[in-house]
């Protein structure tokens, strides 16, 4: 499938901290309606480095799926964990005892003629939105100690947004790790005229609901007037925040189109099937022995 979108619109902000560790790709100057790979990192607040390694991440990542992939192709998930392999060979060879530390999460969507592809390892987070019906299809599920507690019942949704170690996260890209964690990745080929894809560094949300997010970007507005409203409601952040979103202008089946999985409304990285209960509610035993077996 051949997929257009309209102009991408990317957030890169200080909040109150004096130095950016978030990092973007493509550069917010230097995308357009042609591009097709989209990331996010978040360098580790409080750790040295965390520029140096959301930077070496987007740019290592970049540079390989440049060489291993080209959008007229399907992007298949054993590029994306070569990728991933290469990411961290390289930021392990920076590891003289005194990098040990550095560390980021990272988002990525990748548009491609098989469909859409989103991966993350961190707190970052991805949407997929569709204004037309008012709902979030896709969002990914954070790998933060809050989230697991919540995932096993502990603590409640509303308990764990403000957990007092909310910020401590389960799967980072380091240097010197023991054991490499898995990126959670998932798939769509369900694209509609309108459907926005957002991805974010967890500064951006400091202050914003799902509910709030979803409503801004269903208002009757302009991409660029969208981009400016949420660059207003999140300027007291203290947090780097740093965001692209892009909307689907259309989509066109072409001829010998690759075959993808649609699997981004049943995989387990969808933070959607725990989030359904009530406010204040710990997930159901249903949701979490779902968690459990996958």
């Amino acid at each position: 499938m051949k997929i257009e979108i309209l102009q991408p619109q990317g957030i890169n902000e200080l909040g109150s901290r004096q130095n950016q560790e978030d990092s973007l790709f493509p550069a917010v100057e230097s995308a357009t309606t042609d591009s097709r790979l989209f990331m996010v990192c978040d360098g580790m607040g409080g750790h040295e480095h965390g520029e140096v390694a959301s930077r070496l991440v987007c740019d290592v990542l970049s540079e390989f799926l440049h060489e291993h992939w080209t959008d007229g192709d399907a992007l298949s998930d054993d590029v994306l964990y070569d990728a991933i392999d290469e990411v961290f060979r390289r930021i392990n060879a920076l590891d003289d005892g005194s990098t040990r530390q550095m560390g980021t999460t990272l988002t990525l969507v990748a548009l491609h003629r098989g469909g859409v592809t989103m991966g993350h390892i961190g707190d970052s987070r991805i949407y997929h939105l569709r204004p037309s019906e008012r709902r979030i299809l896709y969002k990914s599920r954070d790998h933060s100690l809050a989230y697991d507690l919540f995932l096993a019942g502990e603590i409640s949704f509303d308990e764990m947004t403000h957990y007092d170690k909310k910020n401590v996260i389960t799967r980072a890209i380091m240097p010197g790790m023991e054991r490499q964690p898995k990126m959670d990745i998932a798939h769509t080929t369900d694209l509609r005229h309108g459907d926005y894809f957002l991805l974010c560094s967890d500064g951006l949300l400091e202050h914003m609901t799902d509910s709030q997010l979803l409503q801004l970007l269903t208002e009757n507005k302009t991409d660029e007037e969208k981009h400016r409203q949420l660059v207003a409601m999140t300027e007291k952040n203290a947090d780097n925040h740093s965001a692209w979103f892009f909307r689907i202008k259309d989509i066109m089946p072409e001829t010998n189109d690759a075959t993808q999985k649609n699997d981004e409304l049943s995989v387990r990285c969808n933070a959607i099937h725990y989030e359904t209960a009530a406010p204040g509610k710990k997930p159901s035993l249903i949701h979490r022995m779902k968690s459990w077996l996958k």
